[in-house]
């Protein structure tokens, strides 16, 4: 009973922002990444505040890709946000001083999603990613479909 209630005490204060650290083992898409804790325990961590295109969109592939480029067998920290309805923990990533979730709006990887975000220096460097055409904000307006849009469509 004492493990029970210690487990649900620790995944409740979790979404509390509590913090998580780790080395980054896995990049699933540019989004979401596996971190390896000290504790040798796999969290799937879906960056908090942002949207990439999924794999099959413009864009996906290459959103996968700058991720992985500043994270992938780096130690990172994970400042807890939630917990999404498909159990990953939802969190701002950071690799060192890097603002990981932050970068990839910079760079063009990712929208901010609006739905969820309650910062609004990500739409500063969304406006000016947008602005500098850089990543997928390069692409012709066509193809610059919001992944939640995309998702909606697909089904």
């Amino acid at each position: 009973m004492l493990r029970v209630l210690l487990l649900i005490l620790l995944t409740t204060t979790s979404a509390w922002g509590a913090e998580l650290r780790g080395r980054v083992v896995g990049i699933t898409d540019g989004d979401t990444l596996t971190l390896l804790t000290h504790e040798r325990r796999q969290v799937k961590i879906r960056l908090g505040e942002i949207d990439t295109p999924e794999s099959r969109q413009p864009y996906g592939s290459r959103a996968r890709q700058v991720l992985a480029s500043m994270v992938f067998q780096q130690r990172a920290r994970v400042v807890v946000q939630d917990v999404d309805r498909y159990g990953r923990t939802v969190g701002r990533v950071y690799a060192g001083s890097l603002d990981v979730n932050a970068e990839m709006v910079r760079r063009g990887a990712a929208w901010v999603y609006r739905r969820y975000s309650h910062d609004p220096s990500l739409l500063v460097l969304e406006k000016e990613a947008r602005r500098a055409q850089a990543g997928l904000w390069a692409l012709p307006e066509s193809q610059r479909t919001p992944p939640w849009e995309w998702r909606e469509e697909d089904r």
